[in-house]
């Protein structure tokens, strides 16, 4: 699965979804499409690391 994501300078392009988190954290697109439709940085609400979201004991076995 691809998802189209839009830069700054207008262009769009198509990316696997493990860059998608390093575009945003690098501030390089403007948005990206979801199934529900447009998100666009700033303005509509993204996830955040997940590891970084938790902060109780690790329960995950390893």
């Amino acid at each position: 699965m691809m998802i189209r994501v839009l830069y700054h300078d207008g262009r769009f392009d198509m990316v696997k979804p493990k860059y998608l988190a390093s575009l945003l954290d690098k501030q390089k697109v403007t948005g990206f499409k979801r199934s529900e439709g447009w998100v666009m940085v700033g303005r509509d609400p993204l996830r955040v690391n997940s590891a970084q979201e938790y902060h109780g004991p690790e329960r995950r076995s390893h």
